[in-house]
């Protein structure tokens, strides 16, 4: 009996040995496609369409691919903000005008929660375009940033040259979706898209500022684009 029972307890450590190996052997699998399948970097866009450019960085390629160009507008302090403002910076951009009564509410809550996320983080700003900047003066702008929380030089809302805010917004982020619509200065600027903006001034990312899960997700790119 002793002998038999000697066996069973053998045979019981042989078998739990063998399913702690095979469980750990399941880990690594699991654990090694999920490695393969992550996505190293962030897509790039050019055009309006946002069709991802899958390039490499510090590639010659992305080195000419479309970056945002120069510019210069002034911000709730009137200081002048120029792509220099943006040099090693990882930044998320939109348009809004302060008398907004219905999305733009809804956008700056969201871009809210960017702020907070990146509080304590200088690599990372925020850029809000007045699409009405003859009616958003500086002191407008400031009102605004001190009514919703809006931290300075944290967070850049900018007047300036209508002509030249309304080009950037359809010519350089193409955050309209009204693709193949011709549109002119007549035409309002009007758009609930967030577009994240890399170190290089390329493009790297398009989100629904309306939407939580979107807004998210552009969160966890901004701390992927981090890496890189």
């Amino acid at each position: 009996m002793k002998l038999l029972s000697e066996i069973k307890k053998y045979s019981f450590l042989l078998l739990l040995l063998a399913f702690t190996a095979c469980n750990q052997t399941v880990k690594k699998e699991n654990q090694k496609k999920e490695i393969s399948s992550r996505v190293e970097f962030l897509p790039y866009f050019n055009d309006e369409s946002f069709t991802p450019h899958w390039l490499e960085p510090g590639t010659q390629e992305e080195k000419e691919f479309h970056k945002i160009p120069d510019y210069k507008l002034l911000n709730q302090l009137g200081d002048t903000i120029t792509p220099k403002t943006f040099d090693s910076k990882i930044y998320v951009t939109d348009f809004f005008f302060t008398s907004c009564p219905g999305i733009c509410l809804k956008m700056m809550g969201n871009m809210q929660k960017v702020q907070e996320a990146f509080l304590k983080d200088p690599s990372v700003l925020i850029l809000s375009h007045s699409v009405t900047p003859t009616i958003d003066s500086i002191p407008v702008l400031k009102t605004y940033a001190d009514k919703n929380g809006i931290i300075d030089n944290k967070w850049h809302l900018v007047t300036g040259d209508k002509q030249e805010i309304y080009n950037l917004g359809r010519n350089q982020y193409f955050v309209e979706n009204d693709l193949g619509v011709p549109k002119d200065i007549n035409d309002f600027l009007h758009t609930e898209n967030f577009l994240l903006i890399d170190k290089n001034k390329h493009i790297r990312g398009i989100y629904n500022g309306l939407n939580r899960s979107s807004v998210a997700q552009l969160i966890t790119d901004i701390k992927a684009l981090k890496k890189e």
